[in-house]
């Protein structure tokens, strides 16, 4: 990975000056950074799921991923230019309120393949299933789990090991199944389910905050 730019590297230091026992996985949460940063300077896409507060989890860091997390992100003069050419009255508008996104999506809101899925063949693969049908070679899968053990959330990082999909397990200190399998485990230092919960969102809000800072 390139040195990161000064406002990327300070929104890193910001976060773990606020929360001090995260020191321990600086670079891990660099490692995970630089492969974020890969994926979507590469026009890949992030997939994520967890499980519980997890799955809440895995929508909140699309939600700051696909539209703008700190900062307003305009659409660049020659997205404008296409809306404005395509829809010479709605257009302006159109570009005064779209945002330049992130490509990244939640596999934990997809309710009707991951319920049909669950009925029709194997609950453990619910996530696994989404990622062989989106993932691509390039792609990056972020696996929360607070234990490291979740099998739908291991599962799912076995098949993106397959096919070519890199792999984030943020998990607590333990760091389970996933710290073994996935390419950067993030294991905050905390073993109590809500406690490790509590560490990781700061983690992804670094995370995207990081990748906003660099891309924009």
């Amino acid at each position: 990975m390139r040195e990161m730019k000064e406002r990327t590297l300070k929104e890193l230091e910001t976060v773990l000056e606020n929360h001090p026992g995260l020191e321990v996985c600086r670079k891990d949460i660099e490692a995970a950074f630089g492969l974020l940063l890969s994926t979507v300077r590469n026009g890949g896409l992030i997939m994520t799921c967890g499980n519980g507060g997890s799955a809440s989890d895995s929508g909140h860091i699309v939600g700051e991923l696909m539209k703008g997390f700190k900062d307003r992100r305009p659409l660049t003069a020659g997205q404008r230019d296409a809306l404005c050419k395509a829809f010479p009255d709605e257009g302006p508008a159109l570009a005064d309120h779209l945002q330049q996104a992130i490509p990244a999506i939640a596999l934990t809101d997809q309710a009707a393949i991951a319920t049909a899925f669950a009925n029709d063949v194997d609950p453990d693969l619910v996530f696994a299933q989404q990622v062989f049908g989106y993932g691509r070679p390039g792609d990056t899968l972020i696996g929360l789990s607070t234990s490291g053990n979740s099998k739908n959330v291991v599962n799912a990082c076995k098949v993106a090991k397959a096919f070519g999909v890199k792999t984030i397990a943020l998990t607590g200190e333990g760091g389970g199944a996933l710290a073994g399998l996935c390419d950067v485990t993030v294991r905050v230092p905390a073993c109590e389910t809500y406690r490790v919960q509590e560490y990781h969102l700061p983690v992804y809000h670094a995370l995207c905050a990081m990748l906003e800072a660099e891309m924009f």
